[in-house]
């Protein structure tokens, strides 16, 4: 049995953004009202709270911490259609709602994905990235490319049979890649649920079109990529690749697998942390430089 940390939620509530819909937000000040704010966008079939409530206690003694449930996910905004786009465009909503300035955003497998889009869509809106379990493109094997094909095609043909028990069982395994139920306790169990499989596939077939070697080399901002040693949805290898391609990305690993955030959080947490507050103070550094700069 995987030792889940004991879960103290915290409170949250509705948020509307403009012209995009509602979603679920916990939004938990930091020690100082200028407190950076880091924003935790969760992996797929997840929600925010069931990704990141390992971190929350330990980030927040220094930072704001902003969580909510990406689209279809959850609590989370409710669309026609899904795309990795849309969801990088709702992290940015939430941040002018709430007003957010230069905020880090740290992403986990899909909130990874979503992150680097945020760069590439609102390259001056984030102060910095923290990519963790990512990648820069799915269909990087034989495998990959036949399940993310057909993830694809099938949405795109049975769109409206959303009930399709076929569709649903592929959807459920693909999350239970991800995330294994039966190791977390009843709260985690619930908020795994909360996310239909019919959901769950839109996004697979969303990150299987994702694709973002062309433009990591691009990323201007303090960016750090936690590695997954033990990954084995996504390789440690590719994860370091994506590293080395960002100019000055810093690499922090953590020993654990790609539901290492929650099964193995004593081992991710550490590094997750660390990653942060060396994006925090490269951040910092270069918010000085610029006001300096503008004097």
């Amino acid at each position: 049995m995987v030792d889940v940390p004991e879960v103290v939620v915290p409170k949250g509530r509705w948020l509307d953004l403009p012209g995009r819909g509602r979603t679920w937000l916990t939004d938990i000040p930091g020690p100082t009202p200028d407190a950076p704010a880091v924003i935790l966008l969760h992996a797929v079939g997840c929600t925010g709270l069931l990704t990141w409530f390992p971190v929350i206690e330990q980030l927040s003694a220094k930072y704001r911490v902003v969580i909510f449930d990406q689209r279809w996910h959850g609590r989370g905004i409710m669309s026609e259609h899904f795309s990795i786009r849309d969801c990088a465009d709702d992290v940015a909503a939430v941040a002018n709602v709430l007003d957010l300035v230069q905020p880090i955003v740290a992403g986990y497998s899909m909130g990874s994905i979503v992150a680097q889009r945020c760069w590439r869509q609102h390259p001056q809106r984030f102060g910095g990235l923290v990519l963790a379990a990512t990648t820069d493109h799915f269909r990087t094997t034989g495998s990959e490319r036949v399940f993310h094909q057909t993830m694809e095609l099938g949405m795109g043909a049975f769109r409206t049979l959303s009930r399709s028990k076929s569709i649903n069982v592929a959807a459920k395994a693909a999350t239970e890649a991800l995330l294994d139920p039966t190791d977390t306790h009843q709260w985690a169990l619930n908020e795994w649920r909360s996310t239909s499989s019919w959901a769950v596939a839109q996004a697979v077939a969303s990150l299987g079109r994702h694709h973002s070697t062309p433009w990591l080399h691009q990323i201007d901002i303090p960016t750090a990529v936690v590695v997954t040693t033990k990954d084995k949805v996504l390789s440690p290898e590719r994860q370091r690749v994506i590293a080395a391609t960002i100019p000055g990305a810093t690499v922090h690993t953590a020993d654990c697998g790609h539901a290492g955030c929650v099964l193995d959080a004593k081992n991710f947490v550490p590094t997750f942390l660390e990653a942060v507050d060396t994006t925090a103070g490269r951040r910092a550094s270069r918010l000085k430089v610029s006001a300096a700069a503008r004097a």
